[in-house]
């Protein structure tokens, strides 16, 4: 796992308070993909648990593994007593007990490429779904955007993960469901969109920056340098596009 993966800890309240949460739509998109209740399921990477909240609170088991110490206790203020937590990377997982569900929230880009879609069906019952959902947050207003990029120029070219198998921007098939439909143990591999827009102040915005790990991988000194620059640039309040792009698919039977 990459530093960049692994640089979040040392943000966790900050993560807990500026990241938006996830919608009921979101849940209710995966429940009718799945056409059947799900009853447990594993989230990798779960962070502060936005996710987790989510889906535990819809009657799941959720099982919340997540790597980095720090982000796994601000998760644990927030999440219902009965979510079980484990403290490890995707890829320290044994497979043993199987889900229903097994899910990433903006966390799957962090995992390793190596192995990663056997480790994720051996997780699942036959028949189980799999979900990764998640995307950028934009200022909704162009000239603010590219206002920011000015003031963020000197010291980060782009903020944004790229894509992890350089599927370019466009296409109508995004990653992670471009490697889902190469993969020969899961179909019926879907792309959604849950539309979700938020407005923020200016603060609040350069404060979901400050948990964005083009960020946190800065030096000290350049950080508040570039997080001065954008404020300055910024009308009180913002509005963001932070539309969740969803994937979907299904486990196949005797894999």
């Amino acid at each position: 796992m990459s530093g960049r993966a692994l640089s979040f800890g040392a943000v966790a309240e900050a993560y807990e308070r500026f990241r938006p949460g996830y919608p009921v739509e979101l849940f209710d998109l995966v429940l009718a993909y799945a056409g059947q209740p799900i009853r447990t399921a594993l989230e990798i990477g779960a962070g502060t648990g936005k996710a987790t909240r989510l889906f535990a609170r819809h009657g799941v088991l959720v099982t919340a593994s997540e790597p980095d110490g720090a982000m796994l206790a601000e998760l644990r203020k927030h999440v219902p007593a009965e979510v079980r937590t484990v403290q490890a990377a995707f890829e320290d997982l044994r497979p043993g007990e199987r889900y229903g569900l097994v899910y990433a929230a903006a966390a799957l880009h962090w995992t390793d490429p190596e192995g990663r879609w056997s480790r994720v069906a051996a997780l699942l019952e036959p028949g189980g779904v799999f979900a990764s959902f998640g995307g950028p947050i934009e200022l909704a207003d162009p000239a603010v955007q590219e206002a920011v990029r000015a003031a963020r120029a000197p010291f980060l070219e782009s903020d944004h993960v790229p894509s992890p198998d350089g599927t370019p921007p466009g296409p109508a098939m995004q990653w992670p469901g471009t490697e889902l439909q190469r993969s020969e143990l899961f179909a019926d591999v879907r792309q959604s969109v849950v539309e979700r827009r938020v407005t923020m102040t200016a603060h609040d915005y350069v404060g979901h920056l400050s948990t964005v790990s083009a960020y946190l991988l800065l030096p000290g000194s350049d950080r508040e340098q570039v997080f001065s620059r954008i404020l300055r640039v910024l009308p009180a309040t913002v509005e963001v596009a932070a539309d969740i792009i969803v994937h979907l698919a299904r486990r196949r039977s005797g894999r």
